[in-house]
């Protein structure tokens, strides 16, 4: 009986000495840093259990598809680089997109204007991040045109210089 308290206290004292050592290591920041939007995610798809769990009503799914659109955005940022968000930023309105869109897909008595709000907010978040692109990387698709026309008249000569 005593070997076996020795042997279970051993196992814990290992236990601790590793999760000591990791947390020193910066492994649990390094996790929490990364990981963090998984938090944001998991409320997200917390709303849309409890909602399919028929606990709660449909309109759940409105913050629900915006949680998990915006985690989404978050640890793609979290991973690349928060530079992204200059690009990225147009998804905060499509977040609110996903969430009436979902709405309106899983609820029969959701108003007509749900929809036409959803498409609405998309196209406006799909323009804004066409005009994102295009005004920071436009300078590259300029440049990427005039070498392909470049490209095409040195290929077409008719003769020599």
């Amino acid at each position: 009986m005593m070997s076996n308290n020795r042997y279970s206290l051993g196992i814990v004292l290992v236990a601790i000495a590793v999760i000591l050592l990791l947390g020193k290591l910066g492994v649990f920041h390094f996790l929490g840093w990364l990981l963090w939007p998984l938090l944001i995610f998991a409320a997200g798809a917390a709303l849309h259990m409890l909602f399919f769990g028929k606990v709660l009503p449909a309109p759940v799914l409105i913050p629900g598809g915006i949680l998990v659109t915006y985690s989404v955005i978050f640890f793609v940022c979290n991973l690349f680089s928060w530079h992204l968000m200059a690009y990225l930023w147009p998804g905060f309105i499509f977040g609110v997109a996903v969430g009436l869109y979902e709405l309106h897909l899983y609820d029969r008595y959701a108003p007509r204007g749900v929809l036409t709000a959803a498409m609405v907010l998309a196209i406006v978040s799909a323009a804004l991040f066409c005009m994102t692109l295009l005004l920071k990387l436009g300078v590259y698709f300029i440049a990427i045109g005039l070498l392909a026309a470049g490209i095409v008249l040195i290929m077409r000569r008719s003769g020599t210089w």
